[in-house]
C-alpha cells in the first residue's frame, strides 16, 4: 500500500507542476511575466532576502534549537533553495500578482541552480552539488511547460483560452491529492518529530521568511504579497536532489518532507488571509482598471 501511495504522490507532483506550468503561460504573456522583473530594486530585494537574509536567519535558528546534526542540515538547504513551482498557486489563492509571481518564480530557480552549488559547500563543509542534476528537473518540468504555454497563448490565443480553465483545475485537483497523501505517507515522520522542537523551528523559519519577503515588497500589496510567498516557499526539489546525493543521515530527508508539509499548510493559510483582505480592492481595480494601485480602506 505504502509503494501505492508513493507512486500516486510522485504522479501527484508532476500532474500539479506540469499543469501549473502550462496554466500560467496559457494565462500569461512573455512581456507580463518580464515587466515586473524590470524593477531592479524590487529584484535586488528579492535576491537579498532569499539568498542572503533567509540563509542568515536558518544559522540563527539553528543555534536557538535544539536540533540534530542533520535536522540542521535539512534547515540549511531549505534556506538555500528557493524558486519553488507551488509559488504560482499560492499567488493565486492570495488573489496577488500572478504574472510576478510567475517571474520571481522562475528568477529564483535559475539563481538557485547557480547559487547552491557555490555556496552550500562554504555553508556545510564536504557538501557537493552538481548543478546539472538540479537544473534538469526544473528545466523539464517547469520551464518547459511555462514555455509552451506562452507559445499557444502568443500563437492560438482562442486555444489558450479554452484549454487554460481545464489546467487550473487539473493542478488544484492534483494539489489537494497531494497535499492528502503527503500527510498519510509523512504521518510517522510528523509523530517522530513531535516535541523535539523541529515543528516550532520550521514554523519559525516559515514565518519570518515570509515576513522578510512582506516587509521587502515594497507599497504595493500585490508584491509584498508576492514576495512574502516566494521567500516564505522553499524549493523542496532542489533540497532533496542535494540530500540524496550527499547525505545518509535519515533526519536531513526528514526535516525537508515535514518542512514541504509545515511551508504547505502556513502558506496557503497566509495566502487565503491575503486573498479575503484583496477582494474588496480587487472589485474596486476592476472598475478602475488599474489593479493593485489603489487602496481602500474598510468602513
Amino acid at each position: 500500500m505504502a509503494v501505492v501511495l508513493e507512486s500516486l504522490a510522485t504522479l501527484s507532483v508532476l500532474v500539479f507542476v506540469v499543469t501549473s506550468m502550462l496554466s500560467m503561460g496559457l494565462s500569461l504573456t512573455v512581456s507580463q511575466i518580464l515587466d515586473p522583473l524590470r524593477n531592479a530594486s524590487l529584484v535586488a530585494k528579492a535576491l537579498a532576502a532569499n539568498f542572503v537574509v533567509i540563509p542568515i536567519v536558518a544559522y540563527v535558528l539553528v543555534f536557538v534549537f535544539p536540533l540534530s546534526e542533520g535536522q540542521s542540515i535539512g534547515i540549511i538547504l531549505l534556506a538555500t533553495a528557493a524558486g519553488a513551482p507551488f509559488l504560482p498557486k499560492l499567488v493565486e489563492v492570495a488573489k496577488g500578482n500572478i504574472a510576478f509571481g510567475v517571474g520571481l518564480m522562475v528568477l529564483l530557480m535559475v539563481v538557485t541552480v547557480v547559487y547552491v552549488p557555490l555556496v552550500l559547500p562554504l555553508l556545510l563543509p564536504g557538501v557537493q552539488v552538481n548543478p546539472l542534476d538540479i537544473a534538469s528537473s526544473l528545466v523539464v518540468l517547469m520551464l518547459i511547460p511555462l514555455a509552451i504555454g506562452l507559445v499557444v497563448k502568443d500563437r492560438y490565443e482562442s486555444i489558450a483560452t479554452s484549454v487554460e480553465p481545464v489546467m487550473s483545475q487539473t493542478s488544484t485537483t492534483a494539489l489537494v491529492f497531494l497535499t492528502v497523501l503527503m500527510l498519510v505517507l509523512n504521518f510517522d515522520n510528523l509523530v517522530s518529530v513531535v516535541g523535539t522542537g523541529v515543528i516550532l523551528a520550521l514554523f519559525v523559519f516559515v514565518a519570518v521568511s515570509f515576513a522578510v519577503g512582506y516587509v521587502l515588497g515594497g507599497p504595493v500589496a500585490d508584491n509584498k504579497s508576492v514576495m512574502g510567498l516566494g521567500t516564505g516557499q522553499r524549493n523542496i526539489s532542489a533540497a532533496l536532489v542535494v540530500a540524496a546525493q550527499n547525505f545518509q543521515d535519515p533526519d536531513v530527508v526528514t526535516i525537508l518532507l515535514v518542512g514541504a508539509l509545515v511551508m504547505l499548510v502556513v502558506l496557503m493559510a497566509a495566502g487565503g488571509e491575503l486573498g479575503r483582505r484583496s477582494e474588496v480592492p480587487s472589485e474596486t481595480s476592476s472598475l478602475t482598471g488599474e489593479r493593485g494601485d489603489q487602496q481602500v480602506t474598510p468602513e
